[in-house]
């Protein structure tokens, strides 16, 4: 029980060290920038993951799978920023508030209006405290202009935390394979001149340090991780296996979802429309009751649609064969029937074909009134119907 009161204790006073250092740069943004323009991302990826886990090898193939056109943003990076080099040059440290503030600040630009991807952020308690206070603030910017000509530009956000994890074993492995690559470069740019170096973490170069460095992001980073899945879309990906491995992992778990991407009112409006997916899952199903149904219930008339495909249409599709696309023009009048029609859909779907018919009605003479000059005519449908396939592989030199 004590050791509960303990962290219930230092939570609180995360907490409220949390609230401190955001109203701090929050009033400050506020100011400085206007209120106006306190514009963030409509989305936030946050990239989380062990020493090794790939975080800078997907963060590409992720900014691709999201749309983004916008690079990630490496907390790492905006550490050694002027602003944070300031901080570090005045004999400061660059804590949780000066994270928070440099981070923010770059959020602003307008490059990531649609949406950014954070490595490594939020690593703390704190910064998850300072993060859920952001989303507060800028979901009240929403209900604030959803009614104005700004409403464009303060939109819901659809928050990510999309997790690598990996084990101790491999997090130790994946570090010195880094370091003993980044070594070999710097050793051929020195020799060369060619290139430039690349920095060696130091923590890359020994298993003792790397095995520290994990252990350090389970004691510390993990928590705040893990506390964003009660918050959040969460995304716990296994890491572990090779880079398309990975990758179809993360694309499988940021599959679009209107649902809660949507503001409410767009999302109602295009709710009775089916997704296209809700109809495929069933269209198979569907597809062999219909053929059953003909088959049981208009016997006749199938037996003259298949007769007809048989002998008309085949031969003319196969001719096609290695195109893959063929069209058919026909005035039988058994498709005057829409009933007929649908059954030819049906049978080309069935037969692993794809069919659209385009139905004409064609005016011919057929004689004039000498007395009132009128042309008499009769009309007749045309049914031109383009059938589809996966044409052959063989490919002529």
């Amino acid at each position: 029980m004590p050791t509960i009161k303990h962290d219930q204790q230092g939570l609180d006073l995360e907490i409220k060290d949390a609230r401190v250092i955001f109203d701090t740069v929050w009033e400050t943004l506020d100011e400085e920038i206007g209120h106006e323009n306190l514009r963030f991302p409509k989305e936030l990826i946050l990239l989380g993951g062990a020493p090794g886990a790939g975080k800078g090898t997907h963060t590409k193939f992720i900014v691709q799978a999201r749309g983004l056109t916008c690079p990630p943003i490496v907390i790492s990076e905006l550490l050694v920023t002027p602003a944070a080099q300031k901080i570090k040059d005045q004999g400061g440290m660059v804590g949780d508030k000066e994270v928070v503030g440099i981070l923010l600040r770059k959020l602003l630009e307008e490059d990531f209006r649609d949406g950014a991807v954070l490595d490594g952020f939020p690593r703390t308690r704190v910064q998850v405290e300072c993060l859920k206070l952001l989303v507060d603030e800028i979901n009240k910017l929403h209900t604030e202009f959803q009614n104005t000509p700004l409403a464009t530009s303060f939109r819901r956000p659809t928050i990510h935390a999309m997790v690598l994890f990996i084990s101790e074993h491999t997090s130790i492995e994946r570090q010195i394979k880094r370091g003993k690559e980044i070594a070999q470069h710097n050793q051929e740019v020195n020799e060369t001149g060619l290139g430039q170096s690349l920095e060696q973490r130091t923590t890359d170069l020994s298993n003792e340090s790397a095995r520290r460095r994990y252990r350090v992001f389970k004691e510390q980073t993990w928590d705040a991780l893990t506390s964003l899945k009660e918050l959040y879309h969460y995304h716990y990906i296994n890491a572990e296996g090779p880079v398309e491995e990975v990758e179809a992992n993360i694309l499988e778990e940021l599959q679009y979802q209107s649902s809660l991407e949507l503001e409410q009112r767009t999302y109602d409006r295009l709710r009775p429309l089916p997704l296209a997916e809700e109809i495929i899952r069933h269209a198979r199903q569907e597809l062999v009751k219909r053929l059953d149904s003909y088959e049981l219930e208009h016997t006749d008339k199938f037996i003259r649609v298949v007769d007809l495909l048989q002998t008309k249409f085949m031969p003319i599709i196969e001719r096609h064969a290695l195109s893959g696309r063929s069209i058919v023009t026909t005035e039988d009048p058994l498709f005057g029937d829409p009933l007929a029609l649908a059954m030819l859909i049906d049978i080309f779907s069935e037969r692993g074909f794809n069919a659209t018919v385009d139905k004409r009605i064609h005016e011919v003479p057929e004689r004039v009134d000498l007395t009132t000059g009128v042309i008499h005519v009769t009309t007749k449908a045309v049914y031109r119907i383009q059938i589809q396939f996966k044409g052959s592989e063989i490919r002529r030199g």
